[in-house]
């Protein structure tokens, strides 16, 4: 979100998509409940401009994924005319199908990996500004770099950590 915020790219999605993620949070953290994730929903919505993608779903019935629950994603990144689906389920994206419509799977860990290339400082603030939040408990820079590495961003924890002085 952070990225998007210092916009170092353009993040879109839909109500389907915070579904999804809302429903995950909830069955893997009890702790926090759905007005929380309401709240944070909202949120995003409004600080991230031009964010919300309509009117995808008729696109749906024409597309053809190993998992048709994933059809939703594909057809929002068609409408939203976006170059990069960002997953970390890539197997359930394949290339040849996303290549008719030019657009890319691209796991989280490669696509920062990118950023941190093109805009190390922007980045690394980015980063920072993100670790800074963190305050109940705060998080040193190691530890902060451990929770991204438990997020499967290991190339992103690589190049974060030769910024270590910026983060």
């Amino acid at each position: 979100m952070q990225l998007a915020l210092s916009d170092l790219y353009r993040a879109r999605w839909t109500d389907k998509i915070h579904e999804e993620w809302m429903r995950n949070v909830l069955k893997n953290r009890p702790d926090l409940s759905k007005e929380q994730l309401e709240r944070t929903k909202s949120l995003m919505n409004r600080s991230v401009r031009d964010c919300l993608i309509e009117g995808y779903e008729f696109i749906i019935p024409s597309l053809n994924l190993p998992d048709p629950d994933d059809r939703h994603i594909l057809a929002a990144a068609i409408k939203g005319q976006a170059d990069i689906i960002l997953t970390m389920n890539l197997k359930d994206f394949p290339d040849r199908i996303l290549n008719q419509y030019e657009i890319e799977a691209q796991h989280p860990d490669i696509f920062i990996a990118d950023l941190i290339d093109i805009y190390p400082m922007k980045v690394t603030t980015a980063a920072e500004t993100c670790r800074k939040r963190l305050k109940n408990p705060p998080k040193s820079i190691n530890e902060y770099l451990e929770i991204l590495l438990k997020q499967e961003l290991t190339v992103t924890t690589s190049l974060l950590r030769q910024y270590c002085c910026e983060v």
